[in-house]
């Protein structure tokens, strides 16, 4: 089996035996990967680890794996880490938004279909989460998660009828649109929402673009972002038909966090 070195992000850490871990990475020229780092918590008498004492979630790092699609599991078998995202991990709110990202990332982009664009897009939302607009950034990044992976939903006309959306809005996870007020009544999913955020969200769409990221955007607060976040939330889940277990911790601000509920399976 070939070894490849590429940049990664850690989007999932199963502690796997006492010494080893399963990771979930995003491997920037590779997709994302799934790996095996057999004794990364196991020191040598010089009381170093095999991979610094392992890789914990969110870390960027450049990565020497087996390039093996056709495994469930290649072996990793070098990490160097680059970035542990300190600055991101002294609030609750920016941990969970970024944790919410990775999981996002997971689910909808298929393992080894390389996206190196959206690796970059990631890596720079880490570090605008930990920044006053991580609100703003992280709706952008949904938004680009969406367009990238072919999942953007339809908000500028009625996905029902096509027609124009008018001053009070609907959403409908079963016909990945927004819904206007004369098809609401048909459609039983319908979720209601400010058409003034509906159009907020379609001019964020609409933004001028500049390395890789929108420019000019607007800043959000949370009575704005959280029914946004609310929609796409319920979008993904209806299109993948799985479930996001973020989802509460990223709408309700809960103050227990979902590293704690599970000493086995980080997400």
């Amino acid at each position: 089996m070939p070894l490849v070195n590429d940049r990664c992000i850690c989007l999932r850490k199963v502690e796997y035996s006492e010494t080893s871990q399963i990771l979930t990475l995003f491997a920037r020229e590779h997709g994302i990967t799934r790996v095996i780092a057999k004794g990364a918590h196991r020191k040598t008498k010089q009381g170093a680890s095999k991979f610094g004492g392992g890789v914990d979630l969110l870390d960027l790092g450049e990565a020497v794996f087996s390039h093996a699609p056709e495994r469930d599991l290649a072996p990793l078998c070098e990490w160097s880490l680059q970035d542990g995202h300190l600055e991101l991990r002294q609030a609750l709110r920016p941990v969970y938004l970024a944790q919410y990202a990775a999981e996002l990332v997971s689910m909808v982009i298929e393992e080894h279909d390389p996206h190196p664009d959206l690796f970059d897009r990631l890596q720079q939302t880490l570090q605008d989460l930990s920044t006053p607009r991580r609100e703003e950034e992280f709706l952008s990044f949904q938004l680009d998660l969406l367009r990238e992976a072919g999942y953007m939903p339809s908000l500028q006309t009625c996905a029902s009828c096509g027609g124009a959306i008018g001053d009070r809005a609907y959403f409908s996870a079963s016909l990945s649109g927004a819904v206007c007020r004369n098809c609401e009544h048909v459609t039983p999913d319908r979720m209601e929402i400010d058409a003034r955020l509906l159009r907020l969200l379609q001019s964020v769409i609409n933004l001028p673009r500049a390395g890789g990221k929108r420019v000019r955007l607007p800043q959000l607060t949370r009575h704005q972002t959280d029914p946004l976040n609310k929609l796409i939330a319920d979008h993904v889940q209806h299109t993948l038909s799985r479930r996001l277990r973020l989802v509460p911790y990223i709408l309700n601000g809960t103050s227990k966090s979902p590293i704690q509920k599970s000493s086995q399976s980080t997400y």
